[in-house]
């Protein structure tokens, strides 16, 4: 392809709306363009990377004996709603009525869809095991789509499901999703880590994440570097260790806290530590209010206070649901005579003498034990990890970091299969239930990931297999017969090889063509320049800082050569 001829609409200027590396780039190169929130348009050179990520997903899935095809995205509701996730989505869902009033949406994902077409056309438990997978764009009402493709209302996934006849079977299906997953991003060149997750909304009894570690990613990774354990924040589990030392249970009095709310504005008035106190904070799940207690100087996981109720929504009450329950202002609430249930992390059933509030504006209790003063509802962990904390495997202290999601596997059971009707006759003639799993990959997501991790001040540096175009041919002057006649040879030698090349003959400043080499991340340059008198090209790879002279014949063959061992 000539520059001259490619739509490539590349900006100088950082665009206000950029946030991060990845959305930057893809924006001053041209790569894409914001439509809405969360909403973009692929261009020339963004879509040919996207396809590329989607070949190797593709490549890979295949291998694994995965077979493809294509839902719609426009989807009824009935499945949702015989699975309960019609409710469970809430807002972050796109609902539609056609012209009969019949509910549609845009679909988040396909768990449902995909059994029902296994409840439809497998016949016999012969056709067992089976994972079926499509490449498709999702819709996700997101609250705040940011960080470009990162996070947005509309992106391009690769759904994946397994069907099997028992949970031995399930287990080989996840295995060889967890293979085929390894080495798609080990040829997308990322570097990144497998953790335990959280299956939230999907369901079923374990999952995992494979996770690229990034400044800027929206989700937290545990991990011990000593024995291998890894989990998102969502998931890691914390424990506490119980002390032989046992203080005297002291009675428990209340004590006056003028204006005083925030566990900071209580430690300097009570002269003591955030590890003395015992937030009590409360939270609507559905349809009533219920009460979780960490530490002071500990956060809430409310994924792990959401999974022990079972509720479909979680959030903090507001005021005027505070007061009305605890009968005191913001600041003040406290378990003590608390007409709600109450949820204690397991640091606090170990804590001794606490502070908490007092349920009375401008008041604390001091010296409250657990069972003594109050009986929670239940006691577990439901604190988020911090840095330092014992790993629950070998006990070792936990490193943190944040991490971006790339891809998700779930075992799901029998979760979409009891709740849609997906059984088969076994060989004995018996009625039994398909077992499911599940498998995600954020193809457009990966594209923002690699860039996160392969960029520079000057612009892009793509990996070989997914760059838009492997080589650039750059005639300084395409005027000049010599270097224009130089640079077609060059351009056809690398096509009639095999090699997607581009030859920049527009007429521009080299430095604003080397530029744009640089920018939009092009592996290989080949320069043709002033030495062409002599045979001479500069060869240069977009990750080294310094140019080659080689022969016109050296140049093409070693470009050749990179690119087949890299693609």
């Amino acid at each position: 392809m000539k520059v001259s001829k490619l739509l490539i609409p590349t900006l100088r200027e950082v665009p206000a709306e950029a946030e991060i590396a990845s959305h930057c780039l893809m924006l001053r190169a041209g790569y894409m363009r914001k439509l809405a929130a969360g909403v973009y348009s692929y261009l020339p050179l963004g879509l040919r990377t996207l396809k590329k990520i989607e070949a190797i997903v593709r490549e890979e899935m295949d291998r694994a004996g995965a077979q493809e095809l294509l839902m719609s995205a426009l989807l009824p509701a009935e499945s949702y709603q015989k699975s309960g996730r019609w409710e469970v989505f809430g807002p972050s869902m796109f609902r539609l009525k056609d012209r009969n009033g019949r509910d549609f949406c845009l679909g988040p994902t396909h768990e449902e869809i995909f059994t029902q077409t296994v409840i439809n056309e497998v016949r016999s438990y012969k056709e067992y095991p089976m994972t079926l997978y499509q490449i498709q764009t999702k819709y996700r009402d997101e609250r705040r789509p940011r960080f470009g493709v990162i996070r947005g209302r509309e992106f391009v996934m690769k759904d994946a499901y397994s069907f099997d006849r028992n949970d031995a079977e399930l287990d080989q299906s996840y295995q060889a999703m967890y293979d085929a997953y390894c080495r798609i991003f080990d040829r997308l060149g990322l570097d990144y880590t497998v953790v335990d997750a959280d299956s939230g909304a999907m369901g079923g009894s374990g999952s995992q994440e494979f996770m690229v570690k990034s400044e800027i990613g929206e989700d937290g990774i545990a991990f011990c570097e000593k024995c291998g354990y890894a989990a998102n924040f969502e998931k890691a589990v914390c424990t506490v260790q119980a002390s032989d030392d046992k203080p005297e249970l002291l009675p428990m009095q209340k004590v006056s806290t003028p204006h005083v709310r925030t566990i900071e504005e209580l430690t300097d008035f009570l002269k003591t530590t955030p590890k003395a106190f015992a937030k009590t904070l409360l939270y609507r799940a559905d349809d009533k209010i219920v009460a979780a207690m960490v530490r002071g100087d500990r956060e809430l996981n409310e994924v792990k206070l959401q999974n022990k109720l079972g509720c479909i929504e979680l959030e903090m009450a507001d005021a005027d649901t505070v007061c009305r329950i605890t009968n005191a202002a913001v600041g003040f609430a406290g378990p003590v005579n608390l007409p709600i249930e109450v949820y204690c992390d397991l640091e606090v059933a170990e804590m001794v003498n606490m502070i908490v509030g007092a349920n009375e504006t401008d008041f604390h209790f001091e010296n409250v034990n657990i069972n003594r003063d109050f009986k929670p509802t239940a006691v577990l962990d439901l604190r988020l990890i911090e840095k330092g904390d014992p790993c629950p495997h070998c006990g070792e202290p936990m490193g943190v970091a944040q991490g971006i999601e790339v891809g998700h596997i779930f075992k799901l059971g029998t979760k979409y299969s009891d709740a849609l009707g997906l059984t088969f006759l076994d060989e004995n003639g018996e009625e039994k239930t398909v077992t499911m799993g599940c498998y995600g990959i954020g193809v457009s997501r990966c594209l923002s990931a690699v860039l996160e991790q392969n960029n520079d001040e000057n612009g892009m540096i793509w990996p070989v297999a997914i760059a838009p175009y492997q080589a650039i041919v750059v005639p300084v002057n395409y005027n000049d017969p010599t270097q224009s006649k130089m640079a077609d040879e060059i351009y056809t030698s690398l096509q009639e090889q095999g090699i997607e090349v581009l030859l920049d003959d527009r007429d521009e400043r080299p430095g604003v063509k080397f530029k744009d080499a640089d920018l939009i991340g092009i592996p290989v340059r080949i320069t043709v320049g002033k030495k062409a008198a002599d045979g001479l090209v500069e060869y240069k790879l977009r990750t080294g800082s310094s140019a080659t002279d080689l022969s016109v014949e050296e140049a093409v063959r070693t470009a050749v050569t990179y690119i087949q061992e890299n693609r």
